[in-house]
């Protein structure tokens, strides 16, 4: 009998006609049934409003981790094919994510590929699967500028858009490395910004040119305004150039809106904003669907996608913001602020006896305390397979390397996932930002969001469960110190709060009590269940406003910029200025304010950044400089000043162990964090009740740290926390001459200064040589310190001696941390 074809009969195959979500979703004849019997209640919500607008040209949705997306977004372009919607693309941040979607596509019976070439995806039957490097680079097969669409794009969703967001900055960023200077570009454009680099800042400009791998320094707006001629000619003469044919032409448009960072082993080159609009492909698609975990903050979607305040402030989501798997949140070093890494070690090593523990650190260098442990480590070449064993088997420990996103870890594949310590930066140009915004509101919420993303890995759908062990005295202190933890997203803060309450009932736990707590998620207490599913039920997505946000004034200004309109691009951040009540943020729009100023008022320019310098010491610093003001110290002051600085920080005891913890830390010799470290230094000074400066933080001159300890005696204090020779070298002794110098020439002859190097070794290079005088803190001593200071804090916040001055002076001698201890008992002579 011949078969028949049922695409011939009249009332065609509803799944490639129907336009409604839910409709094609019941439809879909290949299907896998046992999987997808009926769609869950947050993905019908969600299909039903977006068919509502579906013809908005950006959307954004936002649902949580582990709620379905890939399906919805999958189904949403299929609606659009049948539609006439097409071409159909979705994007996703790597090759791992493509065979993930790949796979659930064919599940669905829904036709998918991921060549963009296929006669499919090309006539509009099937939808193209591809990462982000794909579509965002500068010989994109999309098109790029000028050159138009190559692949036209009808409708496009971006998953995980703020897993793109670290791609999407480094294909906009032009970074010519020292190492690879065969044609001299890197010599080239150094030479042409040399000067520039060494007035703004000449202890940067020496640090660069001795190789300090730590040293950076951003090209000061008005110059690199000045010559962004000679720099676009450069460009251009080397726009075959490895580092420059990929990312040049994604740039070479917007040049004269760049930063420019030169440290001594690069240089970068971005935008201040993704100028997204040069693939004209993506540009004019008919829709474009951003899909994101509930994040607090979307409006860095503006700055790097485009999508307008309005749109975001309108993202739909489903009605309930419970339907997330069920974490237990812990913080052992807030539970217990004794607690050691050997303990941490201990906890994890005993759940990884019948569980999958996976740790998600920044970096290797700070993975290697979980070396003894491991069963594995996952970097890019090996994350599929690595993944794979984890979904299958029973592995045990592996540390996952920087990712913070993009990976699932359903079920079995993550019972106890570990957060350790902050993210890295990515790039030259983010320590600067970062480093602007240290401690600001801005700051910390881009932090919790890539901790926040993290903390997804291990739940996957809303019957799933793991325990996160959140580490690290930095993150911990941000959490609960600084109450970075109201930036969560809603279902994540409801899970945090029930682990509050939980850690309430719990003082000091031992490692065996943390692992009893664990236990209650792991082992499936019913009474656990109930709690965590009950904190969620009710849970409502918050509506939030993004237009006094900093990413949306800074996506709107660099929109006027870049069509020649200085003038309402300062109108627009001005206006945002006002409403700022955070100085930190405040100082760094205003830096971007006197940018825009610059192209048509330099000296107005000069008066908004000076301004701009004296909220944030981390902006660059004007033309003539900040005038000096002394610091002085009234030696009788020190208790009362102890006193009235940690009343003033902290409103409970165990938050300034905490924080001191999270201080200690960034007290280490190790190779970066280096201005964490001089930060914690002047904290240091502060927590002892001394005066405390960063003169080359805050005038680009000066000694890394001044402190004033009595009357008219100063410590003039160089780091070299990141030192790696065995003697302190010729260089090293040079700048803390120099600092001697600086100190003299702003301070009378009535005050004396003992100049302290803060470095590993005591011994200088044969060929080097110190003042008389001089002091090493090695480190024996910085331990010695730390110990002393943990002791002494610890003591009069526990016994609640915070408001007696003369308990607080008498501890003060007891710890030997008085003016006149400081010296001998925590410095060395140099040999």
């Amino acid at each position: 009998m011949r078969m028949l074809n049922f695409d011939k009969i009249g009332i065609g195959n509803v799944a490639n006609t129907a336009l409604p979500p839910r409709e094609i979703f019941q439809a879909l004849p290949k299907k896998d049934n046992f999987k997808f019997q009926y769609p869950r209640d947050v993905q019908s919500e969600v299909w039903s409003k977006w068919f509502e607008k579906r013809n908005d040209k950006n959307v954004v949705i936002k649902m949580n981790t582990g709620g379905g997306k890939t399906i919805v977004g999958l189904i949403l372009l299929k609606s659009c094919l049948n539609e006439k919607k097409g071409p159909a693309v979705y994007v996703v941040p790597d090759n791992y994510l493509v065979k993930q979607v790949m796979a659930e596509g064919e599940k669905l019976g829904i036709g998918v590929t991921n060549d963009e070439d296929s006669i499919g995806f090309l006539t509009g039957k099937d939808i193209l699967v591809i990462n982000i490097y794909k579509l965002i680079n500068g010989k994109s097969k999309f098109g790029v500028g000028d050159e138009g669409k190559k692949i036209p794009i009808g409708s496009i969703i971006i998953d995980d858009a703020h897993a793109c967001l670290n791609t999407v900055e480094s294909q906009f960023t032009i970074k010519i490395k020292f190492s690879d200077d065969k044609n001299g570009l890197f010599r080239t454009i150094f030479n042409l910004f040399a000067e520039d680099i060494a007035r703004q800042n000449y202890i940067k400009y020496s640090e660069i040119l001795n190789g300090d791998y730590t040293a950076m320094q951003e090209i000061p707006f008005w110059n690199w305004q000045r010559k962004i001629k000679e720099v676009t000619e450069i460009l251009v003469k080397n726009r075959t150039d490895d580092e420059l044919k990929f990312t040049l032409p994604l740039l070479k448009n917007h040049l004269s809106l760049c930063k420019c960072v030169i440290s001594s082993q690069s240089i970068e080159i971005t935008p201040h904003i993704i100028p997204i609009s040069v693939f004209p492909s993506l540009d004019t698609a008919f829709r474009k669907i951003y899909m994101t975990a509930t994040l607090a903050d979307d409006s860095i979607l503006s700055t790097h996608f485009g999508v307008n305040t309005n749109e975001l402030n309108n993202a739909i989501t489903p009605d309930s913001a419970g339907d997330i798997g069920e974490r237990m949140i812990l913080l052992p070093q807030v539970l217990n602020p004794k607690i050691t890494d050997k303990d941490l070690i201990e906890i994890c090593s005993e759940v990884a006896k019948n569980h999958n523990v996976v740790i998600i650190c920044p970096s290797e260098y700070k993975a290697k305390k979980w070396f003894p442990i491991a069963n594995q480590m996952l970097k890019t070449e090996n994350i599929t397979e690595g993944v794979d064993k984890l979904k299958n088997s029973h592995v045990g420990v592996t540390i996952l390397l920087n990712r913070y996103d993009g990976i699932d870890l359903p079920k079995e594949a993550c019972r106890l996932l570990v957060i350790d310590g902050l993210p890295d930066d990515s790039s030259n140009i983010e320590k600067i930002k970062n480093g602007i915004l240290l401690g600001s509101k801005e700051g910390s919420i881009r932090t919790i969001q890539k901790i926040e993303q993290g903390m997804g890995r291990g739940i996957r759908s809303n019957d799933d469960y793991c325990v996160v062990m959140l580490l690290g005295q930095q993150l911990s202190s941000l959490l609960y110190v600084n109450d970075a933890a109201s930036y969560f997203s809603p279902a994540t803060k409801a899970q945090l709060d029930l682990s509050n309450q939980i850690a309430d009932q719990l003082t000091t736990p031992s490692n065996e009590q943390i692992l009893e707590v664990m236990n209650y998620c792991l082992s499936r207490n019913d009474q656990w269940i109930a709690a965590s599913r009950g904190g969620l039920s009710a849970l409502k997505y918050e509506g939030k406003e993004s237009s006094d946000n900093l990413n949306s004034a800074l996506f709107n200004a660099f929109k006027e910029a870049t069509l020649g309109d200085y003038r309402k691009a300062y109108n627009i951040l001005y206006a945002y200025i006002n409403k700022c009540d955070d100085n930190k943020t405040k100082g760094y729009a205003k830096q971007f304010l006197a940018e825009y100023t610059n192209f048509y008022d330099e000296g107005e320019a000069q008066k908004i950044l000076k301004s701009a310098k004296t909220l944030n010491q981390r902006v660059l610093r004007p033309l003539d400089g900040i005038t000096y003001d002394r610091i002085n110290q009234d030696e009788h002051t020190q208790a009362l000043k102890v006193s009235e600085y940690i009343r003033s920080k902290f409103d409970e005891p165990n938050k300034s162990i905490i924080y001191l913890n999270s201080l200690l830390d960034d007290l280490n010799f190790k190779p970066e964090s280096h201005k964490r470290f001089e930060s914690a230094i002047d904290e240091t000074a502060k927590l002892l009740g001394f005066s405390s400066e960063r003169p080359e933080e805050k005038y680009d001159e000066g000694p890394d740290n001044l402190w004033a300890i009595k009357a008219n005696e100063y410590l003039v204090i160089e780091c070299k926390n990141e030192a790696i020779n065995e003697k302190i070298t010729k260089y090293y002794c040079n700048q803390l001459t120099g600092s001697l110098t600086w100190f003299n020439n702003n301070y009378d002859h009535f005050c004396k200064a003992t100049p302290i190097l803060i470095h590993p070794s005591t011994t200088t290079e044969k060929s080097a040589s110190l003042s008389a005088g001089t002091r090493i803190i090695d480190s024996e001593c910085l331990d010695k310190l730390k110990n002393n200071l943990l002791s002494f804090i610890t003591c009069i916040s526990y016994n609640n001696e915070l408001a007696n001055i003369d308990k607080i002076r008498e501890r003060l001698s007891s710890f030997k941390l008085k003016a006149d201890d400081l010296i001998p008992v925590y410095t060395k002579e140099f040999r």
